[in-house]
């Protein structure tokens, strides 16, 4: 009996780059690879780049020149090693990436990795193996369905993408270039691939993409559906518990959305909404197209409409030109609205973007030293709200054993980690759990008896900063 082939992918970055890679490996089942978690130890390495975070081209070369030294020893013993590229880096660079390490044999964009197959065929027989075009055909039609096996062994959490590429063109983001133009799935597709994920034990699903609430696909009904209108359809999935959605662009909430939030327990009230900067020039330099009183606009509509509601947020700091003033702005933006949660980056230039022929620098200290008072006033935000759960009695949906013996980790509607000693066969389930304490990010707590949940907050106590 021929042994299975040996698979090994590393992504980098977004919860995109996370779905692609259950998908790649999806593909490569029908060729016979099975997963490992050992780059030594696989027939085929899948490096799954992002372009969004800082020297991420020269990262994934640093990883390739530890991989050429693994598949020259592989050669030395007879085995056949094959490499690839894929993503954001792949789309981007091309054949760059060949001429630079000849060690690749495969470099495939974020929109053909259907094709891998194809690919990996060519370049064993020797033809070149480059294929970053956005293809005319919709991959989501060539992709196989997931095993069942393999659905299980992923956990009762997944991601589904919905929507792929953006038109929003901020000047910073190299997405448009990469992953193309706005493109929505339809509906019927996106219910049959919840549906299987929920037949398979899958409880909690998070629609994913890189503009995910500009989400305009074809509905069950024939006519265009916002993301709200999908959200309701799949509430209605047996087996499905939780919702969530990411990653959002405060252009595209619309009432749909909103309404969703209010009336859909199922969604859960915590939502990732990018705002980048408090400064109204800045945004405007970014292309973002609101200002920060739209921002806060928005978020009051939520709140008005789910009182529990809670948010995270993605900032960059030292964008060019950003002058003292205008980040004390930022700071005073995430002081009035109070985070959960949020991502704050140093600026850096991605090669193409309008933002990179920026001449106005920000210094490399003055980007440091605003790094870290943005993040210490967030951290204290996290901190404190993390701290609001104490003695509160709150739904949790367990997802694994923990690390301690007899403990069950699972999650809150936001995210937050939550540990119980129980036995394993709560998991998959949603429980009330009464928070005891806090250790650094996590919560402690014990099972408590059903319905016992603590009355939902108002938004402003909820908000870490009293907001």
């Amino acid at each position: 009996m021929t042994s299975p082939k040996k698979l090994h992918i590393k992504s980098y970055g977004c919860q995109m780059n996370v779905y692609d890679a259950q998908r790649m490996a999806d593909t490569l089942a029908g060729e016979g690879f099975v997963e490992t978690a050992e780059a030594d130890d696989a027939d085929l390495v899948i490096l799954n780049t992002c372009h969004i975070r800082e020297k991420a081209s020269e990262k994934v070369f640093s990883e390739l020149g530890r991989l050429r030294v693994a598949k020259d020893e592989a050669a030395r013993r007879g085995r056949q090693v094959s490499i690839a590229v894929a993503g954001c880096v792949a789309q981007a660079e091309g054949d760059e990436i060949i001429r630079r390490a000849p060690v690749v044999d495969i470099v495939v964009g974020p929109q053909s990795y259907h094709h891998l197959p194809t690919l990996l065929a060519r370049s064993r027989a020797g033809e070149a193996a480059v294929e970053t075009e956005f293809p005319v055909d919709d991959k989501f039609n060539f992709l196989p369905q997931p095993k069942a096996e393999a659905i299980r062994a992923r956990g009762i959490s997944a991601f589904v993408t919905v929507q792929e590429g953006c038109d929003k063109f901020c000047t910073f983001c190299v997405v448009p270039y990469t992953r193309g133009a706005e493109v929505s799935r339809p509906a019927e597709k996106i219910i049959d691939e919840v549906k299987r994920l929920a037949d398979n034990g899958v409880r909690e699903i998070t629609l994913i993409g890189q503009n995910v609430n500009a989400y305009h696909g074809e509905g069950e009904d024939g006519r265009t559906w916002p993301l709200g209108r999908l959200l309701y359809r799949l509430a209605e999935v047996p087996g499905v518990l939780r919702l969530r959605y990411s990653t959002s662009h405060p252009l595209d909430v619309d009432d749909s959305l909103i309404a969703a939030h209010r009336d859909l327990k199922a969604l859960m009230p915590f939502v990732h909404l990018p705002v980048q900067s408090g400064s109204d020039r800045i945004l405007a330099a970014m292309n973002r197209r609101h200002t920060a009183s739209d921002y806060l606009k928005i978020v009051e509509r939520f709140r008005t409409a789910r009182q529990d509601i809670a948010f995270s947020s993605d900032f960059i700091v030292g964008f060019p030109g950003e002058t003292e003033c205008e980040f004390t702005e930022t700071l005073a933006l995430v002081t009035e609205i109070g985070y959960a949660a949020a991502y704050s980056f140093k600026y850096s230039p991605r090669p193409g973007t309008p933002a990179a022929e920026m001449r106005e620098t920000v210094s490399a200290p003055d980007m440091d030293e605003r790094l870290a008072r943005l993040q210490s006033l967030i951290d204290s935000q996290q901190s404190a709200f993390n701290r609001a759960a104490i003695g509160s009695t709150v739904e949790v949906l367990f997802e694994r054993a923990a690390r301690k013996d007899g403990q069950i980790v699972g999650r809150t509607a936001y995210l937050q980690p939550a540990h119980v000693m129980a036995p394993p066969d709560i998991i998959g389930q949603v429980k009330p759990v009464r928070i005891e304490s806090l250790e650094r990010y996590s919560l402690l707590g014990e099972l408590a008896p059903i319905g016992a949940l603590t009355s939902p907050q108002p938004a402003a106590s909820l908000s870490p900063t009293g907001a």
